[in-house]
C-alpha cells in the first residue's frame, strides 16, 4: 500500500502515505500527486504511515514539489515519520520542501495567510 487515501480539507487536497513508499510504490504516488495538483489546489502530503522511503519515493515528491511551483500551487509535507524525515535530511531536503508538525497545524497556518 502506498496511497492511503485523498481528501480534501480547508480548500487543500491531504494525500495520505503509508507503508513503503520504494522502485515498486513510487509510481502510484507520482500519479496520485499529479492527478491531485490537476485541480490547481495546494497540496499536503501526509507521511506519518510512512515506513520506509527511498530515492524513487523522494523523486515523486520532488517532482510533484516542482509541479506545483510551475502552477503557482504549493506541495507541503505534514506529519513526517521520522524515517522519512532522515532521509530528507541527508538529502538536504528538509530545506526544500514546507514541512509542518500535523495536519491541524498546516491547516491553521493556511487559516492565517
Amino acid at each position: 500500500m502506498s496511497v492511503a487515501s485523498v481528501s480534501e480539507q480547508g480548500g487543500r487536497i491531504v494525500v495520505a502515505l503509508e507503508g513503503e513508499i520504494d522502485l515498486e510504490n513510487a509510481p502510484k504516488v507520482r500519479k496520485a500527486l499529479l492527478d491531485c495538483l490537476k485541480r490547481k489546489l495546494d497540496v499536503l502530503v501526509d507521511l506519518a504511515g510512512v515506513t520506509y522511503i527511498d530515492s524513487s519515493g523522494i523523486a515523486s515528491l520532488i517532482e510533484g514539489l516542482q509541479t506545483a511551483k510551475k502552477q503557482q500551487t504549493d506541495l507541503a509535507l505534514v506529519s513526517v515519520s521520522q524515517r522519512a524525515r532522515r532521509v530528507l535530511e541527508l538529502a538536504r531536503l528538509d530545506r526544500v520542501f514546507t514541512i509542518h508538525a500535523d495536519l491541524a497545524a498546516a491547516l491553521a497556518q493556511q487559516a492565517k495567510g
